[in-house]
C-alpha cells in the first residue's frame, strides 16, 4: 500500500461514462451563438473546468468574437438548460467495474472524493441518475458552487483535505481525464496524479501536464495503490 489516505476523482469522463455529452453541449451552446467550433477545440480548451469558464476559455481561444462575456453568459444561461434536457434524455452509466474499485477503496480505509467542475445542481442530478449517495458509493462530493476558485486552483482538493482532516496533500491522489485535473492534482501538492484515457483529452494532451501516471482506466489504479 502507498500512504495515500483519499483520492479525489473527476466525474464525468473518469468515474462516470457520459461519452462527452457535457463538451458536446458545450459546442452546440457556442455554435447556436454563430460559430463553427468543433468538439476537439471545446475539448482543448475546456475540458475539466467550470462551465462558464469553459465556454468563455473557448469563445477566446476559438473565435474572433469581440464580446466574449456577453456571448459566454448567454451560452451559459443556454448551456444550464440544454444539458438538463440532454442527461433526461441520454443514458449515464459508470465505467465498468468502478462500484467494485470502490468497494476496495473503501476496504482498504481510503476516503473517496468526486470533485467537478459542474455546479452542484448539475452534480446531484448524475449521482441520482447512477443510484450513488454520499456516505454509499462515495465520502464526499465537491462540486464548482462549493468553492470560489475552480480548477486548476486546488480549492476543491483542500476542501476534501479539511473535511477529513488530512493536512498533508501527499496522502492525496488526484485522477481526472484532463489536463487542468493534473494541474490541479499538482498546484494542492498530491502525493500521486493520474491521467485517464476514458473521456476527453487523448495521451498527448494529458502529458503535457506531466502526471505521475496516465491509465486506460480510472480502476487500473488498484495495480498501484495495492501492489
Amino acid at each position: 500500500m502507498t500512504n495515500i489516505k483519499m483520492v479525489v476523482f473527476d466525474m464525468a469522463g473518469t468515474t462516470v461514462n457520459e461519452n462527452n455529452l457535457v463538451y458536446k453541449t458545450v459546442q452546440k451552446v457556442i455554435n447556436e451563438e454563430g460559430f463553427n467550433v468543433t468538439l476537439q477545440e471545446v475539448l482543448k480548451h475546456g475540458a475539466g473546468k467550470e462551465k462558464h469558464k469553459a465556454i468563455t476559455d473557448v469563445l477566446s481561444a476559438c473565435t474572433d468574437e469581440t464580446e466574449v462575456e456577453t456571448v459566454a453568459n448567454r451560452a451559459f444561461t443556454n448551456f444550464k438548460t440544454a444539458l438538463e434536457k440532454a442527461y433526461d434524455e441520454n443514458t449515464i452509466t459508470t465505467f465498468n467495474g468502478i462500484e467494485a474499485f470502490f468497494n476496495a477503496l473503501r476496504a482498504n480505509n481510503l476516503k473517496i472524493v468526486l470533485n467537478t467542475g459542474y455546479d452542484s445542481k448539475t452534480a446531484n442530478k448524475l449521482m441520482d441518475k447512477l443510484g450513488w449517495q454520499v456516505g454509499n458509493q462515495v465520502d464526499a462530493l465537491i462540486t464548482a458552487d462549493d468553492v470560489v476558485n475552480g480548477r486548476p486552483n486546488p480549492d476543491m482538493i483542500y476542501r476534501a483535505m479539511k473535511q477529513f482532516g488530512i493536512t498533508d496533500a501527499a496522502q492525496v491522489l488526484k485522477a481526472g481525464d484532463s489536463e487542468i485535473d493534473i494541474v490541479e492534482g499538482i498546484n494542492a501538492g498530491c502525493g500521486i496524479t493520474v491521467g485517464v484515457l476514458s473521456g476527453a483529452q487523448n495521451r498527448e494532451q494529458l502529458e503535457v501536464a506531466n502526471p505521475d501516471y496516465i491509465l486506460e482506466n480510472v480502476t487500473d489504479l488498484g495495480t498501484i495503490l495495492f501492489s
